[in-house]
C-alpha cells in the first residue's frame, strides 16, 4: 500500500471510527456521559434509554458513515461529478431503509427539509438555500480524497456541488470546505498544522459561495476553537468545548469542536475520536469529522488494528475499493 492510499483509507476508516465511538453517547450531555460511563475508553453498545442509538451493537456506525459512503459511491460511479437529484434520491432511499429497520437514526434537519422540498418539485438549486447544519460537512470526506485542495476555486466547485441540494449556504459550504480541505491536505502528506491552515483558508473562501445565512464565521470559529484548548488538561478542555464552542448540529458549533479535539489530541486519531465521544451532543458527527482528518494525516496504518477489525466485522465495512477509486479521480481529475 502506498502512502497516499494509506492516508485515503485512513480518512474513510477514521470517519467510521469517530462515528462508531460517538454512537452510544450522541445526544447525551457531557454530565450524563460522566455519570453513566465515567470516561468512554472504547466501543460501547447503544444505551437502552438513548432514543437514537438504543439497541445498536458496540462498534456500529451511523448516518455519518453511511452518507459519506453514498457520496463516495456517487463520485466514483459518475467520474467525479455529483448529480444533486441523484444524491437527493439516494439519501431519501437510505432513510426509507433505515425506517424499515426500525432505526431512529434518520436524516438531519437541513437535509430532511431540503429533500422534502425536492420531493415537492422545488429545483435542487433552491432546495438547500437554508441548510446550515453539519450534514454536508459530515459526509464530505470522499470529496477531500478525490480532489486536491489546490487550486482552491476548482476544489470549492466540487465541494459546492456536493452541498447544493441540502446545504447551499455560506455556512454549509464553508463547513464542508473546511473538512474536505483538511482531509485533502492530509492525503497529500500534510501534518496537523497544514490541515488546520488548509481548513481555515478553504472555509474563508467557501463562505463566499451559496445563499447567505446569518451565523458566526466558520473559519474564525475553527481558529478560535483550536486556540481555546491549547495547553489545557483534557477534562478542562472538554468542558470548555461544551461550554463555549458547543456540540450541537449547528455547523458553527460541531465543526469547530471537531478541530478543537484534533488539537487537543495532537492529531492522534484514536485519542481524538475518544475525546469527541466524551463531549456528548452531536458527538458521533464531531468524532467522524475529527477521525476523518486525523486518519488522513496518520493513514490507516496509524489506526488501532483491533478497532479496524471491529469496524469491519460489526458493519461489514470494506472501504479499500472506495479509497482506490477515489484516488483514481484525484490522479486523473475530470476537466
Amino acid at each position: 500500500m502506498n502512502h497516499q492510499h494509506d492516508r485515503a483509507l485512513g480518512a474513510l476508516y477514521g470517519l467510521a471510527l469517530g462515528d462508531a465511538l460517538g454512537m452510544p453517547t450522541q445526544i447525551m450531555s457531557r454530565r450524563s456521559i460522566v455519570a453513566r460511563f465515567g470516561t468512554v475508553t472504547g466501543f460501547e453498545p447503544g444505551p437502552s434509554d438513548n432514543p437514537v442509538s438504543a439497541g445498536m451493537p458496540a462498534g456500529s456506525v451511523t448516518d455519518d458513515t453511511d452518507q459519506a459512503v453514498i457520496v463516495g459511491r456517487l463520485l466514483t460511479e459518475s467520474g467525479g461529478r455529483i448529480d444533486p437529484l441523484r444524491l437527493a434520491h439516494e439519501l431519501l432511499e437510505w432513510e426509507r431503509d433505515m425506517k424499515a429497520k426500525g432505526s431512529f437514526d434518520l436524516l438531519g434537519p437541513s437535509t430532511k427539509a431540503a429533500l422534502e422540498a425536492v420531493s415537492r418539485g422545488v429545483p435542487p438549486e433552491e432546495a438547500g438555500k437554508s441548510g446550515a447544519t453539519n450534514g454536508a460537512a459530515m459526509r464530505i470526506t470522499p470529496v477531500g480524497i478525490a480532489f486536491s485542495h489546490t487550486p482552491l476555486e476548482r476544489f470549492l466547485d466540487q465541494v459546492a456541488a456536493a452541498c447544493q441540494v441540502t446545504h447551499d449556504t455560506t455556512i454549509g459550504i464553508a463547513s464542508a470546505a473546511a473538512v474536505a480541505a483538511a482531509v485533502s491536505r492530509g492525503v497529500d502528506g500534510g501534518d496537523l498544522e497544514d490541515a488546520f491552515d488548509a481548513a481555515i483558508t478553504a472555509a474563508a473562501a467557501g463562505a463566499e459561495r451559496g445563499h447567505w445565512v446569518a451565523g458566526a464565521d466558520i473559519a474564525a470559529r475553527i481558529g478560535w476553537a483550536v486556540d481555546l484548548v491549547r495547553g489545557l488538561p483534557e477534562q478542562q478542555a472538554l468542558d470548555r468545548v461544551c461550554d463555549l464552542v458547543g456540540t450541537s448540529v449547528a455547523s458553527q458549533e460541531s465543526v469547530p469542536a471537531a478541530f478543537a479535539v484534533l488539537a487537543l489530541a495532537d492529531g492522534d486519531p484514536w485519542r481524538a475520536c475518544l475525546l469527541a465521544a466524551n463531549l456528548g451532543g452531536d458527538c458521533d458527527t464531531i468524532g467522524a469529522i475529527a477521525g476523518a482528518i486525523a486518519g488522513a494525516i496518520s493513514g490507516a496504518s496509524g489506526l488501532p488494528a483491533e478497532a479496524l477489525a471491529t469496524l469491519r466485522s460489526v458493519n461489514g465495512l470494506d472501504l479499500e475499493p472506495m479509497a482506490t477509486a477515489l484516488l483514481a479521480l484525484r490522479a486523473d481529475p475530470a476537466e
